[in-house]
């Protein structure tokens, strides 16, 4: 559980370096690449976190995780948390979940904002910011699939970005729980009964050798979910450790933060916490106090199983 949750983190830190930047950008400004927090240029944009910081996808999660109570989430704490998050100082809140969150009846009736948003987009809107959060829901032991679901629609309604995201806490729950990394064909047949879409994103990301053949930093697309569920799918595919995994989703480019979040939240989860390089830990800003946050909720969650 611990290496998801610093996956999660230190992805979305190191995203941030190159996120809304295209490939050519990433190697003007990081000609041998970008590895470390400290080398993150300090433009108009990423200067308003501090270096080593988490942005909205892991503030996110944290809303979710404030919302575990008794084995499970509470959809109505969560939405509150959401709530609460927005109405302060949200730096990087995506467009489609700023919408949703900024109706003033949100919390009483966020499943009809959420539709509605979804409606008015003539069921276009399939944005990662779902994605994005939703690793925390593949760590609880019962009911993560109807859980991941709810806490999908909160904010986004379309059936793409509930795949996306049953996929990747589907991912997650098993290396977790039952140590058994899904197949292929598992991962197929998940998304086929939310979205045929999802297959030939699900097709690319395990076929193509390498993960610029993704094209994540494609302008009019890059918050795409289903191009940022190919994203993390590839790293889990195809990354041999965790390190080679976020070093290459990040220098990518596009939306980097939130592609390097879930598919590290993954790589976290299949190769451990010892897996991840002690300098991406040590360096996250506020570390201690994530830790303390991440620890309090393993507990929890380890204590429902054993009083199973």
């Amino acid at each position: 559980m611990l290496g998801c949750f610093y996956g999660q983190a230190v992805g979305d830190a190191l995203g941030l370096g190159t996120e809304f930047l295209n490939k050519d950008e990433v190697h003007k400004h990081y000609p041998n690449g970008l590895s470390r927090y400290e080398n993150i240029i300090q433009d108009a944009h990423r200067r308003r976190w501090h270096k080593g910081a988490w942005t909205d996808d892991t503030d996110m999660m944290l809303c979710i995780l404030n919302g575990f109570d008794n084995g499970k989430f509470d959809i109505l704490q969560v939405a509150k948390n959401f709530k609460d998050w927005a109405d302060g100082e949200p730096m990087g809140i995506g467009a489609h979940t700023f919408k949703v969150l900024a109706m003033g009846d949100y919390v009483e009736k966020h499943d009809e904002c959420s539709r509605l948003w979804w409606e008015l987009s003539r069921r276009q809107s399939a944005a990662n910011g779902a994605l994005m959060r939703t690793s925390i829901v593949g760590l609880v032991q019962n009911n993560f699939i109807e859980q991941t679901e709810d806490i999908c629609r909160l904010t986004h309604y379309d059936p793409r970005c509930i795949g996306s995201c049953v996929i990747a806490t589907s991912i997650i729950h098993n290396l977790v729980w039952n140590d058994k990394p899904l197949s292929y064909e598992e991962i197929k047949n998940i998304g086929s009964k939310y979205d045929f879409r999802l297959e030939e994103w699900i097709d690319l990301a395990y076929k193509r050798k390498y993960i610029s053949e993704l094209d994540l930093d494609e302008t009019h697309s890059i918050g795409y979910t289903l191009r940022t569920l190919a994203a993390a799918l590839w790293c889990y595919w195809h990354a041999n450790s965790f390190e080679s995994g976020l070093l290459a989703v990040v220098n990518e480019g596009g939306d980097a933060d939130t592609n390097a979040a879930i598919s590290c939240a993954i790589l976290g989860a299949k190769y451990g916490y010892n897996a991840i390089p002690e300098y991406y830990i040590k360096s996250l800003y506020k570390e201690r106090e994530y830790r303390h946050k991440v620890d309090n909720f393993i507990s929890f969650a380890t204590n429902e199983k054993n009083s199973n």
